[in-house]
């Protein structure tokens, strides 16, 4: 449908947005034309402006924290197997036999987990892993 607007511009407002404006709204013709012609920014309602004013001085925060105390979170233990600490320290105790590895260059940043080793101007990290069975 071309509707003429006041200021002699024509403008085509599809029939089916209409006809299911009217039907679901269950609004008149000429109030479903105006309201498309609102809602696409043909003409201004003072009503919804004013709405969008008083919507854009809202500010709103997705990532808003309650200000009331939570759940303290317990601390986590971590379970090492005595397998995993003698292989950790075999390891340890026999990195220096490789060469190129000095001791004063070998680290242990995690006690049972992370050894940083140093080879020159490389640094080289073993992470120690161990796969739990399946459930």
């Amino acid at each position: 449908m071309r509707y003429i607007l006041k200021n002699g511009k024509a403008v085509n407002i599809p029939d089916a947005e209409i006809r299911a404006n009217m039907e679901v709204l269950e609004i008149p013709r000429e109030e479903a034309i105006q309201m498309w012609l609102e809602d696409n920014e043909y003409e201004v309602n003072e009503e919804q402006t004013a709405l969008n004013e008083k919507a854009s001085k809202v500010k709103i925060n997705l990532n808003v924290r309650s200000s009331e105390p939570g759940k303290t979170t317990k601390e986590r233990t971590v379970k090492v197997s005595d397998e995993k600490k003698t292989l950790f320290e075999s390891i340890l105790a026999n990195i220096d036999r490789c060469e190129g590895v000095e001791r004063e260059n070998v680290t242990v940043l995690k006690e049972n987990k992370l050894i940083e080793v140093r080879m020159g101007d490389k640094i080289f990290k073993i992470d120690l892993i161990e796969q739990r069975k399946k459930k």
